[in-house]
This record gives C-alpha cells, sequence and structure tokens, in this order.
C-alpha cells in the first residue's frame, strides 16, 4: 500500500461539467474581478432558491421573504448576523460548546460573553431544556436576557430546532443557526438554516460545496438583507464621496469565488448524495463490530454527513494504544491548513480516550486522515472564565469519538479500505 493516495477527511471537489471554469471565464472576460459582480449576485439567488424549497422542490411560502448574502467566510456570516441582532458590548449570547471556534470567536469580536450549553447524546447538538435553564439562569444573574442563541449543526446533524425555537420565541431572544456544516441537511424537510432569524453557511474548501473560501449569511428578508449587505460592504453612506456614519467591513464574496459557487450549485445534490452513501456503508460495516457505534441521523433529521463519525467504547483495545501520546504534536496534524502554535504539552485536562489517539495515529500512518471530534469550547483555555452550562455529554463524546473521511472524493475502494483498516487497528 506504499503507493496508495492519502485519503483525506472531507474534501469538496469541482464539477464534471467544468462550470466553475466556465463562470470564473466570465468574470475574467468581463473584468469582474471585484468583491462583486454578475456572479455573486446569480450565487446569491442560486443559495436562495436552494433554501426556500422543501425536498419536493416546492418553494415554502414562508420562506419566500428570505434572501442571502455572499460573504467571505462563514465566520464573517457570524459576526454580521450577531451585529444584526443587537450583540454590543456587555451583552451575553447563548452558544453550543460542541463546536469549532467559529461559532463562539465572533461573540468575543463584539466584546459581548458566549454562554456555554452542552448536548443532548442523541444528535449531539444543542439541548434545548438546558438552553432554557441557562437562560433562566442568565436572567436571574445579569438581570437581562442573552442577546440571541446559536445552535450548530455538528458535523452536519440537525439540531432540535423545533422545541429551541419555542423556547427562543417564548422568550423573544433570536436564533442564529450555525449550519456551516450543515448545508442541504433537512429538519422535517425544511432545509438548516431557515428556521432561526439568520442562517450561517460555509463554503470552506472542506464543506458539501465550496468556492475555496467563504460563506453566506440567509436573512429573514429584503430590508435585514440590505443591512447585512451595507454593513459587509465598509457601511458607506449614499454620498459622491466616502462618508461613513457607522462601522462596516470588506465582507463581501469575491466575483470569482461566486463562481465557482455558481459552479458547484449545479453539483451540490450529487455531493450530499454521495456523502449519505459513504454514511451508509460505514453504518452497515460498523453495525457488527463490537466496541464501535456510528453517530446515525434521527426521525424527521435529514443529515448531510458532512463528517462521517463513530466512537469508540472506552474499553476497546486498539493496537500501539501504550504508545499513544508518547510524542507531542509539533505542526498541523493530517490536511489542517495554517499556522498552529509550537510548544504544546503531551497532554490537556480533557482529551481523546488512549484508544482514539492510537486509532487516529495508526490509521494516519495508513494514509487515513482521521481526526478528533471538536473538543467543547467550555473546556478551551481562551474561554476559561465563559459561563457553561454542562451535563457531561460533550465531554464524553469528546474522549471516544472519531471523524472518518467522507466526501466527493473518496471512492468505494477508499471507504472499504478504512472499513477494512479500523477493523484490522483492533486488538
Amino acid at each position: 500500500m506504499t503507493e496508495r493516495k492519502r485519503i483525506y477527511l472531507c474534501l469538496a471537489h469541482m464539477s464534471e461539467n467544468g462550470m466553475e471554469q466556465k463562470y470564473i471565464k466570465e468574470a475574467f472576460d468581463t473584468n469582474w474581478v471585484v468583491p462583486l459582480g454578475p456572479n455573486v449576485n446569480g450565487f446569491e439567488e442560486d443559495l436562495r432558491q436552494f433554501v426556500i424549497h422543501n425536498e419536493q422542490c416546492e418553494i415554502i411560502p414562508e420562506l419566500e421573504q428570505k434572501e442571502v448574502v455572499a460573504l467571505s467566510s462563514g465566520t464573517a456570516a457570524v459576526h454580521l448576523a450577531l451585529i444584526a441582532c443587537g450583540v454590543g458590548p456587555g451583552d451575553e449570547v447563548i452558544v453550543q460548546s460542541f463546536t469549532f471556534c467559529a461559532s463562539s470567536h465572533p461573540i468575543t469580536y463584539l466584546g459581548a460573553m458566549p454562554v456555554f450549553v452542552d448536548s443532548e447524546k442523541d444528535s449531539w447538538n444543542m439541548d434545548p431544556e438546558l438552553m432554557e435553564l441557562a437562560i433562566k439562569d442568565r436572567i436571574e444573574k445579569t438581570g437581562k436576557k442573552p442577546k440571541a442563541i446559536v445552535p450548530v449543526a455538528l458535523y452536519g446533524m440537525p439540531y432540535y430546532i423545533d422545541r429551541i425555537m419555542e423556547i427562543a420565541n417564548r422568550y423573544d431572544i433570536p436564533v442564529i443557526e450555525d449550519a456551516a456544516e450543515g448545508f442541504g441537511s433537512r429538519f422535517n424537510g425544511q432545509v438548516l438554516g431557515t428556521f432561526g432569524d439568520y442562517g450561517v453557511l460555509s463554503f470552506n474548501g472542506n464543506k458539501m460545496i465550496t468556492t475555496s473560501g467563504g460563506g453566506a449569511l440567509i436573512c429573514p428578508d429584503k430590508d435585514s438583507w440590505q443591512k447585512v449587505m451595507w454593513l459587509a460592504t465598509q457601511a458607506r453612506e449614499a454620498y459622491p464621496y466616502y462618508q461613513h456614519e457607522a462601522i462596516g467591513y470588506n465582507y463581501r464574496m469575491s466575483n470569482i469565488c461566486a463562481g465557482i459557487g455558481r459552479g458547484q450549485m449545479t453539483v451540490v445534490n450529487d455531493h450530499i448524495a454521495r456523502h449519505r452513501e459513504i454514511a451508509k456503508m460505514y453504518k452497515e460495516a460498523f453495525a457488527s463490530v463490537d466496541g464501535i457505534a456510528f453517530h446515525d441521523e434521527l426521525p424527521g433529521m435529514e443529515s448531510n454527513f458532512w463528517l462521517n463519525t463513530i466512537t469508540l467504547d472506552e474499553h476497546l483495545h486498539v493496537k500501539g494504544e501504550e504508545n499513544a501520546y508518547a510524542q507531542a504534536v509539533k505542526g498541523a496534524v493530517g490536511g489542517a491548513a495554517g499556522v498552529v502554535h509550537a510548544g504544546g504539552t503531551l497532554h490537556t485536562d480533557c482529551e481523546p480516550n488512549r484508544n482514539v489517539e492510537a486509532m487516529r495515529v495508526g490509521l494516519d500512518k495508513l494514509g487515513i486522515e482521521a481526526r478528533p471530534l471538536w473538543k467543547p469550547m467550555h473546556k478551551q483555555p481562551v474561554y476559561k472564565n465563559a459561563p457553561a452550562y454542562v451535563n457531561g455529554v460533550s465531554e464524553s463524546l469528546f474522549k471516544v469519538g472519531l471523524c472518518l473521511p467522507s466526501g466527493p472524493c473518496v471512492t468505494d475502494e477508499d471507504v472499504n479500505f478504512i472499513i477494512d483498516s479500523v477493523k484490522g487497528m483492533i486488538d
């Protein structure tokens, strides 16, 4: 297997019909190489049409007023949604703890405080009952209610949005759905990101579709869309010169990236179908393996299975387990991009079990990228002073969970190799 290709966790890929190149060429030919233009407008409309339709391609009437703004990243979308909800210095925002930092960091950009809420054990997403307890406690402790609620579609799995919305509406708190990992996932047939006041999407290189980097914000109506668009383009006033009466941001998506997105939208359903096919293969293969459980979708929830995840029983013995954590990691792991801060220690106060780390290392040696689940935000040192309402679910899952390669570039042969490799690692 020395010549085998490396199998990455998740990479979107270009359409076979070459539509991305077509739109990019048009942008260059017409000199629209800027953060606005026909591709941006077209991509926004493509996204809008996708999110307002149900599985039968029928428009959901209550969603017809939705509008979409294409942005430079999903993080930018979270940031602008928080601003649109009136979040500012001294405010508190309830956010799911079991997620990536992009869900919570923008709260701190605004001088506000994240209030972390743990997960329920079924979907692994925000526990609605614990969320309500947090709302009541914050009102009692601070004298005011949180300014917004941010549930997250972890690995593409839908959250209990019906219960979350019922509670949020009762307390009159806006909901910002972080569906960055859940593009195309549905709850009772409706696309995630369209239930709350705002919905966040991401088109990073490892998402369901990609614009190389980028994101979008689903807005409730034209007026809110106009405000977000204004903020995303430096908040300029209507004068023949540059007049600024509010702080804006350079968050608009480029016409080039949007061209990639328009091409990707022609294959989005194929991408989702492929992720679900891979999930079915993993689910069936691990059903008979003692000590390994596949995280599956629930009734009424249709996951895009952005990343397929398994949990390893703490008593399951994996080859090489005795050497797990024997050496500190010095750089980025697997396909992780960017710069990491060197000088880490061997252990932290919350980490995956030794058998999980042994499985990750063993698969990596075989050319298979696998990673632990997101480390809960309430266990991150940077948030040590943030309020947290926990039940132990996310911490326990983090210790036993592992993400396996998923995505359109992962072939059936790859999946079978991964399955056999996982089974072969069990001692």
